[in-house]
């Protein structure tokens, strides 16, 4: 959310920001709140000139009774109620405006880094690097969920009677692999200084508002009907909701926080055909980082959090690309973000498999997570990204991994966490 001093001094800069983004629905939002503004500041004032005159002719009350000046007494009396019957108003219409002054705020798109690429959409994304030599085998690659049928690894058909489609059993070596990926992602973060949390399952909804914008709430999230509950999306939303309403000294910052948790995701829309399998589904399982940081550490916190990722799936010779999002295609709380895409032999393509994301301090501004500075209070910055979320990553070590016999190399990395094998199937 953008701060609302800043939008009152630089609306051109606001109303262009939000053109970048191609919101131009948006446009009249900026005049409207500017105008609520000026209502709120004025009624403020005005409030602030009656308490102040009430207070003075209150005390001019006492003196007139002993002077025996009643009818000027009661003449102030007379005054003093009609202030406080036009105070009484006015504090009722000043949380009215507060209200839609936020509301408007809310769906404002924050302001994008200069360096985040022009674009209307995922379509103008551009690739910054790749990292790993992609290589198409000399046989056919099937679809990963017949790979992990082969394997005997994966149950589509009782899931879908258990809980209907976007669902899944994976069994045996398959499930083992899972888990193995999540405690190798785990051990990867710990070893780069994080600190390893399980958060709750389930935020508030004051969280959730915090954390991301009303669109992606109404795609994502599962409410608890009956409760002030949803169930998360990604950790990213607890971890963060972790700070809420908290001032941090500024010399226990960044605070770096990786996390485990289930992720349970509506995924509104169509689905293409090689979202079937396990690689658009409504509950997964993932690993993930966050920064809470110092404004002017925030950029450096992007790349370390994105190259962490890059870092992990080399680690197991899986080839990688880093996609920076144009602006059409960020998030309205985001200032800038990458994707990390997995190289793809059977479809010869790369696909995503993480997102980093630096947010400035929109959600720091929605959650009031300030920082206690030398030179006084202010808004941290927060950021995120995946380290391995194993469905899609399933797909993307699968594939690269998949000699012709079908069995499965496993890179010595994972060894420890898969009893020792080097290899599934056969």
């Amino acid at each position: 959310m953008i701060d609302i001093k800043f939008l009152r001094e630089n609306p051109d800069a606001v109303k262009e920001n939000i053109k970048k983004k191609f919101q131009d629905s948006k446009l009249p939002l900026v005049d409207e709140v500017i105008e609520l503004d000026l209502e709120r500041r004025k009624t403020l004032q005005r409030a602030e000139a009656l308490r102040a005159d009430k207070n003075r002719i209150s005390k001019e009350i006492g003196k007139f009774m002993a002077n025996g000046q009643k009818d000027d007494a009661e003449k102030a009396k007379a005054q003093v109620a009609e202030f406080a019957k036009e105070l009484a108003e006015l504090e009722k219409q000043e949380p009215i405006i507060d209200e839609k002054i936020n509301k408007i705020m809310m769906t404002i798109p924050n302001i994008i880094d200069p360096s985040v690429p022009i674009g209307k959409d995922d379509s103008e994304n551009v690739e910054i690097k790749r990292y790993g030599e992609p290589v198409v085998p000399d046989f056919e690659v099937p679809y990963h969920s017949e790979i992990m049928e082969k394997l005997n690894g994966i149950d589509l058909d009782s899931a879908r009677k258990v809980a209907g489609n976007g669902f899944y059993y994976l069994m045996g070596d398959i499930a083992r692999l899972h888990s193995a990926v999540i405690s190798y992602a785990r051990d990867f973060m710990i070893n780069r200084g994080f600190t390893y949390c399980v958060p709750p399952f389930m935020i508030r909804s004051n969280v959730v508002t915090g954390v991301m914008s009303f669109a992606e709430m109404d795609a994502m999230m599962y409410k608890i009907e009956g409760e002030d509950l949803y169930l998360i999306g990604t950790s990213e939303h607890s971890m963060i909701g972790k700070f809420i309403d908290t001032i941090l000294d500024e010399d226990t910052l960044p605070r770096t926080l990786t996390s485990y948790s289930p992720c349970f995701r509506k995924e509104k829309g169509a689905h293409g055909i090689e979202e079937r399998g396990v690689y658009r589904i409504h509950q997964f399982e993932k690993q993930e980082m966050i920064v809470v940081c110092k404004p002017e550490e925030s950029p450096m916190w992007f790349d370390k959090l994105w190259q962490n990722t890059v870092d992990l799936f080399r680690s197991m010779d899986i080839p990688v690309r880093t996609i920076e999002c144009c602006s059409g295609d960020l998030a309205d709380l985001k200032v800038k973000s990458y994707d990390v895409e997995a190289w793809s032999p059977r479809q010869k393509k790369y696909f995503e498999v993480g997102s980093c994301s630096n947010l400035g301090d929109a959600q720091a501004r929605r959650l009031k997570i300030r920082v206690n500075g030398k030179d006084g209070k202010y808004f941290a910055h927060t950021l995120n990204n995946t380290v391995v979320a194993p469905p899609r990553m399933l797909i993307a070590f699968l594939e690269n991994n998949l000699n012709a016999d079908g069995t499965v190399n496993i890179p010595e990395v994972l060894r420890p966490y898969m009893g020792g094998k080097d290899k599934i199937g056969g």
